[in-house]
């Protein structure tokens, strides 16, 4: 980014459409949409407004009197850029920029600004192009410029009779097919580390929650790592691993991940299921959750959610943190450890003061001792599929063939011994 140039002047809108039954509470949801711009370099937000929608109106999302009355606004402001907590359509974007002569951003068009900003890996990189690809072929409508001219060139020439819309559809299908092919290469390298990573007897414990919870705080608390951890919605986008020494002794692989975000772009979610493949081979999960946020319950539900479209399995165990209370006021700090000592699996901390962080690191050594177990089997040469299942989960230590079949080592969870059970 040019560090020279001025910031642009923008105005986040969060349309509180009566007719969605996804609703989340206004203020609450204004304040992270503010927190997502601010987010982004370059930007500096002039003002921030919740907008009752009764609905959504076709061609301009807005009723004409709030259309003109927005105009004035943004016109006495010089804003440059309106950032909408919400979908906009292709059409409704165009009309809008007409209506009031700015640039207009959706939530899914912001977010992928900022994973775009903060992908670090190769891997992460390719994943947002990709996301943002696919988000763009969404809106190519005829108001558009050439995307050859715009993207400088993508050595692509329409045939005879083809519509610029159906040129700029076929480039950016090219352009996403060598992304897929270069992805697949980086996934299998990925693939190699995991199987390195699988032959370590460490336990995989992942860091989830919503975005800005504080994973990365306590990620670093407990490895004295230094990760970006800012009060920043998506400070961290690729996954980080270190090893930890629990206080039995028992060393585990810590995992910290991406934040995750209510209503988040579909493309993201499908793009960033590699990123989030250390929670899928998780041995313990840890819920992170800001529970001094006036939403903490809605985002704990998001959060749940996006892990069971992930695939996650409901029997990997869990532990949830109640983080920030060191936030909350006396009264209701009390309440929530009294709460918290009540369920086993609930822990109330502050991973910036380091509140309760003994108790939860024992209670992490405690459920991942029996995570991992070593054993022999013998299988047949009849068991290629059970031998198959094995090898592709990367749990085979050694193997030898024998007369009957084959001898293998193995090292496995016992959830991954109940499922080899089943085969």
């Amino acid at each position: 980014m040019d560090h020279d140039r001025l910031p642009t002047r923008a105005w986040v809108l969060h349309p509180d459409l009566k007719t969605d039954d996804r609703r989340r509470a206004p203020k609450p949801a204004l304040e992270e949409a503010v927190s997502l711009a601010a987010a982004l370099p370059g930007i500096e937000v002039l003002g921030a407004a919740v907008v009752p929608l009764p609905k959504a109106h076709a061609g301009l999302l807005f009723g004409s009197g709030k259309i003109a009355e927005l105009k004035a606004v943004f016109a006495a402001n010089e804003v440059e850029l309106v950032l909408i907590d919400g979908p906009v359509s292709p059409v409704q974007q165009r009309n809008l920029e007409k209506e009031w002569s700015v640039k207009i951003l959706d939530r899914t068009g912001l977010i992928l600004e900022i994973f775009s900003d903060r992908a670090r890996t190769r891997e992460g990189v390719l994943q947002v192009e990709m996301a943002a690809l696919s988000y763009q072929r969404t809106r190519l409508v005829r108001a558009w410029t050439h995307l050859e001219r715009q993207r400088g060139g993508l050595g692509f020439v329409g045939g005879p009779g083809e519509t610029q819309m159906e040129a700029d559809r076929r480039a950016i299908d090219t352009q996403l097919l060598a992304l897929k092919k270069q992805l697949d290469k980086v996934a299998k390298t990925r693939g190699l580390h995991r199987a390195a990573r699988a032959k370590v007897p460490y336990p995989i414990i992942a860091l989830v929650g919503y975005t800005n919870a504080g994973k990365s705080t306590l990620f670093n608390r407990l490895t004295g790592a230094e990760v970006l951890a800012k009060d920043m919605l998506f400070a961290t986008l690729d996954p980080t691993m270190r090893r930890l020494r629990l206080p039995d002794g028992t060393e585990v692989i810590l995992s910290d991940t991406v934040g995750f975000i209510s209503n988040l772009p579909t493309q993201l979610v499908a793009a960033f299921r590699a990123t989030l493949e250390e929670v899928l081979a998780a041995d313990l999960i840890v819920h992170v959750r800001d529970i001094s946020h006036p939403d903490t319950e809605a985002q704990a539900r998001d959060v749940d959610s996006i892990l069971a479209s992930l695939g996650v399995d409901r029997d990997v165990p869990r532990l949830e943190v109640w983080n920030k209370v060191d936030l909350l006021p006396e009264e209701d700090r009390e309440a929530m450890r009294t709460r918290a000592d009540r369920d086993a699996g609930v822990f109330a901390i502050s991973a910036l003061t380091g509140e309760g962080l003994d108790a939860l690191c024992e209670a992490m050594a405690l459920r991942v001792q029996d995570a991992r177990s070593e054993d022999s089997l013998a299988l047949g040469f009849g068991d290629g599929r059970k031998r198959a299942w094995l090898f592709e989960n990367e749990l085979v230590q050694e193997e030898v063939q024998t007369e009957e079949g084959y001898r293998l080592k193995v090292l496995w969870s016992p959830r991954q011994k109940a499922v080899f059970a089943t085969l």
